[in-house]
């Protein structure tokens, strides 16, 4: 039995807000199904030999339980938000995860592995899964669907399901920015041609798979991090400006890839579910999200910490992180991922409802 959600909604015409609407909805998706690195991982990356994991606390602590899940957050991550506004389940289970199985599977999944990107060479280097190996894992499971529900209604969960997509801020931070060979081989435009190529293959790969709905993230204000601002030598404390200009032109190229592809295959619903504008709105004017801090992430000393890091600084972490705009120096609070995923909800992934 799906439980009933409430979607507010603003209904806007030629700029003027006409009614604001108070709407149920009920579970109109069968499934999410979740593709991406360390923003959506919700445990996967606990089951494949990297150092780049999260099962320990201080990460969990506010999440179902008080318990570290595989998540890079201190509670929930953006699919759960969005799985649970879809009238589905409030937590995405991680396809590599024993404690879960094919019945848990069938009405939301996440392939997701923190660390890796659009460029295989981005998974390289913290030795995570490549993006290739989770539309691999999918296969598999698509198999584990037909046998479980039979061939049809796979076939009806497969092409309803929404798909979230949230990947490639790694490929510039963990890979172009900080591996010579990359710069060597690619100016920056380049390279982002290079990730937007792998993303028209990944699009067109599931497509032939049977989806329909697929959601792909933009890249957010990368340059203000927690992490990037405390190596910003040139300005003390600010946002590296640089980073986040590179964020906007590829988002904007990724648009256009996304109309292009609209147009060209039949019966695609592929959006942009861009999070950089809301997060800088956050960033601006924190005081209306009721967020204290920006600059700093509440794991540690809130400068660098990220996975084992904020356990060996676990003690200094603050109070309450519902008042920091990041968890740790690379990834958004609970409540942050909270207000992107409603944001975003109402504004794009609400389309996949009609």
């Amino acid at each position: 039995m799906y439980h009933l959600n409430f979607l507010a909604m603003t209904i806007i015409t030629k700029g003027a807000i006409i009614l604001l609407l108070l709407l149920p909805v009920s579970a109109k998706v069968p499934a999410v199904i979740v593709f991406g690195d360390s923003s959506v991982d919700t445990g996967n990356n606990n089951m494949i030999e990297t150092v780049l994991k999260s099962n320990f606390e201080p990460y969990g602590r506010d999440f179902e339980g008080g318990r570290p899940t595989g998540r890079f957050c201190n509670g929930r991550v953006p699919s759960d938000f969005v799985s649970e506004y879809f009238g589905l389940k409030k937590t995405v289970p991680a396809y590599l995860d024993p404690n879960y199985g094919i019945s848990d599977f069938a009405t939301g999944v996440v392939f997701a592995s923190a660390g890796t990107g659009y460029d295989n060479t981005t998974a390289a280097v913290l030795n995570v899964m490549p993006f290739w190996k989770e539309v691999e894992l999918y296969k598999e499971y698509q198999q584990k669907l037909r046998d479980y529900v039979g061939e049809t209604k796979a076939n009806y969960i497969i092409k309803e399901a929404v798909y979230l997509v949230s990947i490639g801020t790694n490929d510039f931070l963990e890979n172009y920015y900080l591996l010579p060979t990359t710069r060597a081989r690619y100016t920056v435009q380049q390279f982002e041609d290079h990730l937007l190529d792998s993303a028209r293959e990944f699009v067109s790969q599931m497509y032939s798979l049977g989806a329909r709905k697929i959601s792909l993230s933009g890249i957010s204000p990368m340059g203000c991090l927690p992490l990037e601002r405390t190596v910003n030598f040139m300005e003390i404390e600010g946002c590296n400006e640089e980073y986040n200009n590179v964020a906007l032109e590829f988002n904007g190229k990724l648009r256009d890839l996304i109309k292009n592809m609209n147009g060209e295959f039949v019966g695609l619903r592929l959006v942009l579910s861009n999070p950089y504008y809301i997060l800088k709105k956050i960033i601006r004017n924190p005081s209306e999200y009721g967020i204290e801090v920006t600059k700093e992430a509440c794991c540690g000393t809130g400068m660098f910490e990220m996975g084992y890091l904020c356990k060996i600084d676990g003690s200094f972490s603050c109070p309450d992180a519902d008042k920091y705009l990041f968890w740790d120096s690379f990834h958004p609070s609970q409540k942050t991922n909270q207000i992107i995923s409603q944001h975003l909800f109402q504004t794009v992934l609400y389309k996949f409802l009609h």
